[in-house]
C-alpha cells in the first residue's frame, strides 16, 4: 500500500498531485511561502527576491562597464576604498582637465608699440579668467643664442596650461627643438614713431615717475641724454641709423643672424612667419579694433578686454605710461628716417594690409582716408612737451590719442 506524501508542515499532503489553479486556498501559509524549484532545492519567496536583485545589479554594472569603457566610477571607489585595488590598476591615469584652443600663447611684444598697455590688461584678465600669465625680468635681451633659446622654450613649455608668455624677444621656432609651436600674437605701429617714443623714453622715461629715466638709463652721459634728435638723425649718429633702426622686421623674422640684417631676406622670412604663425598682429593706431578681435579668437584670455581698457580706472594707469618731452624732428630729418626705414615701412604696410582684410571679414570698418601726398607721420611743428591729463576731463576719443603717443 502506498505511503502518502507528508505535507512539511507535518501530516498528509492536501493536494498530492500539486496545488489547484489560482493557487491555494487560504490556511495553507506554509505550502505559499515556499516553492519546489528542484527536487532537492528549496527557496523561499526572500530568498528568491534577493537573487533576481542581485542578477539586476550585476546586468546594470555590466551595462555601465561597457558603456563607459571600463568599471563604473563609483565601483572604483568603492574597491579603492576597501583596499581590493586602485584607481590607475583599473581605469589608467585620471584625464587631464579640459583646456581651451589655443592653450599656449605667446605675446613677443614689440618695443614702444604699446606693448606696456597691452601687459596691464592682462594682468587683470589673467585673475579674472584663471589662465596662466608668465612674464620675465628680462627686458633688453632679444637675440639668444642657441643654448638660451633651448632653455627659454623648455621654461616656456612646461609651464602651467593655458598659458601666456610674454616678454620683449625675437620670434622662437618651438618646432626646430622639438616643441610644441603656440599661437603668437603681437602689435606694431608706425615705424618713425615708435622710433621717436623709444627715443625719448629712454632719456626722459614716462610719467610713472621723475626718476624713471634715471633707472633704465643710468650710465647714459648727459651730452648724449639731451641730444638734440635733429642732429642725431642728420649727422648719423649709431641710435639714429642702422642697424638700429632696423628694429621691428627681427621680432617676426627670429633668431637667424641674417635676421638683424636690413634687407629683402630678413623682410621675407618675417613676412612668411606673420602668415604661418601668428593668430594675429595689430594696428597700434587701431588699438580698440585689435582688442575686439582679440576677444573673438581667444575669449579664454581677452573676453571683456575692451570693456576693462575703457574703464576710468585703467585709463588712470594708461596715462602714466605715456612718454615725456617727445619732440618731432624737421621735415628734412624726418625724409631720412623714412628712407633708412623703407623696409621697416614695407613690413608695417602688408602687416597693415593683413590686419584691414581681417576686420572687413568679421564686419569692422577701416577708416581708410584717401592715401596722403606725404607720410602720415610728417608733422610740420613740434609737439608739445605731453603733461599728465586730468582723467575726468578728458574724453574717449582723447584717451585713444594719448595712448597712440606711447
Amino acid at each position: 500500500m502506498k505511503k502518502k506524501q507528508q505535507h512539511p508542515g507535518g501530516g498528509a499532503d492536501p493536494w498530492p498531485h500539486g496545488a489547484p489553479l489560482g493557487g491555494a486556498p487560504a490556511g495553507l501559509g506554509s505550502w505559499k511561502r515556499r516553492v519546489s524549484l528542484l527536487p532537492f532545492l528549496r527557496f523561499s519567496l526572500r530568498d528568491y527576491g534577493f537573487c533576481m536583485a542581485t542578477l539586476l545589479v550585476f546586468c546594470l554594472g555590466s551595462l555601465f562597464y561597457q558603456l563607459s569603457g571600463g568599471p563604473p566610477r563609483f565601483l572604483l571607489d568603492l574597491r579603492q576604498y576597501l583596499g581590493n585595488s586602485t584607481y590607475l590598476d583599473d581605469h589608467g591615469p585620471p584625464p587631464s582637465k579640459v583646456l581651451p584652443f589655443p592653450s599656449q600663447v605667446v605675446y613677443n611684444r614689440v618695443g614702444k608699440c604699446g606693448s606696456r598697455t597691452v601687459v596691464l590688461l592682462l594682468r587683470i584678465l589673467s585673475e579674472k579668467h584663471g589662465f596662466n600669465l608668465v612674464t620675465s625680468d628680462i627686458h633688453n635681451k632679444t637675440r639668444l643664442t642657441k643654448n638660451e633659446q633651448m632653455e627659454l622654450i623648455k621654461n616656456i613649455s612646461t609651464a602651467e596650461q593655458p598659458y601666456l608668455f610674454t616678454r620683449h624677444v625675437h620670434f622662437l621656432n618651438f618646432s626646430r627643438f622639438g616643441g610644441d609651436q603656440p599661437v603668437y600674437i603681437n602689435i606694431i605701429r608706425d615705424p618713425v614713431n615708435r622710433f621717436l617714443s623709444n627715443y625719448f623714453f629712454r632719456r626722459f622715461g614716462d610719467w610713472r615717475g621723475e626718476q624713471n629715466h634715471m633707472i633704465r638709463t643710468p650710465s647714459m652721459r648727459q651730452e648724449e641724454r639731451y641730444l638734440d634728435i635733429n642732429e642725431c638723425i642728420l649727422e648719423n649718429y649709431p641710435e639714429c641709423s642702422n642697424p638700429r633702426l632696423f628694429y621691428i622686421i627681427p621680432y617676426f623674422c627670429g633668431q637667424h643672424p641674417r635676421c638683424r640684417e636690413p634687407g629683402e631676406w630678413a623682410l621675407e622670412r618675417a613676412k612668411l612667419n606673420v602668415n604661418e604663425n601668428f593668430l594675429l598682429v595689430g594696428i597700434l593706431e587701431e588699438l580698440e579694433d585689435v582688442l575686439l578681435l582679440l576677444e573673438r579668437f581667444l575669449p579664454h584670455y581677452f573676453k571683456g578686454v575692451l570693456s576693462i581698457y575703457k574703464d576710468p580706472e585703467h585709463r588712470k594707469l594708461g596715462n602714466m605710461t605715456v612718454t615725456v618731452k617727445k619732440t618731432v624732428p624737421s621735415p628734412e630729418a624726418v625724409q631720412i628716417l623714412y628712407q633708412r626705414m623703407r623696409y621697416e615701412y614695407e613690413f608695417y604696410h602688408y602687416v597693415k594690409e593683413q590686419f584691414h582684410l581681417l576686420k572687413r571679414k568679421f564686419g569692422l570698418k577701416s577708416h581708410v582716408s584717401k592715401p596722403p601726398l606725404r607720410p602720415q607721420f610728417f608733422i610740420p611743428t613740434p609737439l608739445e612737451t605731453e603733461e599728465p591729463i586730468d582723467d575726468e576731463e578728458q574724453d574717449d576719443e582723447k584717451w585713444l590719442e594719448d595712448i597712440y603717443k606711447r
